[in-house]
């Protein structure tokens, strides 16, 4: 999180961008496959994931209208800055002995979409823009012989599946990333609501001004 950012509760509109989703299978070579079948049976639960989430953000939540024409490119172009800039993060901020010259300062954390970003928001009339990118590749059978193949014959390590999401608070008024929660090994199985409310779960861990989510009751024994 940007260092002295706060965002209490009742005080901001957030736009919530389509999710930007990719399922696929990870060939023997570990290539990426993509499945459209999977991709939309994850979207579909992601997105009713999300909704039931939205009113644990302590903010508005305003899912932004289906984008048509130019818009299309243009929300595109900032989802796909946004991974750019999130895996940037990962690779650049929160591993200390990689991080970039200009970010080693104590306490910084200093990325942005640029100003123009609030473009993907004209007439909404919301403060931060809800970033929201997975991308799943599960292992195939032939990627996870050659997992077991490899670890016998040469004890040599082969990852079997990629799990990766990124969630990120931007503010429309300056482009700056406030808030990111970013993972490359999430759990939960996309396709499926348990796996897709466990991946919501952890995309938000940590939102800034989120109510607190009350642990459901215990059930009551059972008279017998």
């Amino acid at each position: 999180m940007r260092p002295g950012f706060t965002l209490p509760r009742g005080t901001a509109h957030i736009l919530l961008l389509r999710p930007r989703i990719t399922v696929g299978a990870q060939s023997t070579a570990g290539l990426f496959q993509a499945n459209a079948d999977w991709t939309a049976q994850a979207r579909e639960q992601i997105d009713a994931a999300l909704a039931a989430s939205q009113r644990t953000l302590g903010n508005e939540v305003v899912r932004a209208p289906e984008a048509i024409g130019a818009d299309t490119r243009l929300v595109a172009d900032y989802q796909a800055l946004f991974a750019v800039v999130a895996q940037s993060v990962i690779d650049y901020q929160f591993f200390r002995g990689n991080r970039l010259p200009t970010k080693k300062r104590a306490g910084q954390f200093d990325w942005t979409l640029g100003p123009d970003v609030a473009r993907i928001a004209r007439g909404q009339g919301c403060d931060y823009a809800l970033f929201v990118d997975t991308e799943d590749a599960y292992g195939s059978t032939g990627r996870k012989i050659f997992q077991l193949l490899a670890a016998v014959t040469v004890g040599v390590g082969v990852r079997s599946g990629e799990h990766t999401g990124y969630a990120g608070l931007v503010d429309l008024r300056t482009g700056d990333l406030v808030w990111l929660n970013a993972d490359r090994q999430m759990g939960g199985d996309v396709r499926t609501p348990d796996g897709a409310a466990k991946r919501v779960a952890e995309l938000l861990e940590g939102f800034p001004g989120r109510a607190e989510v009350p642990a459901a009751p215990a059930a009551s024994p059972e008279a017998h």
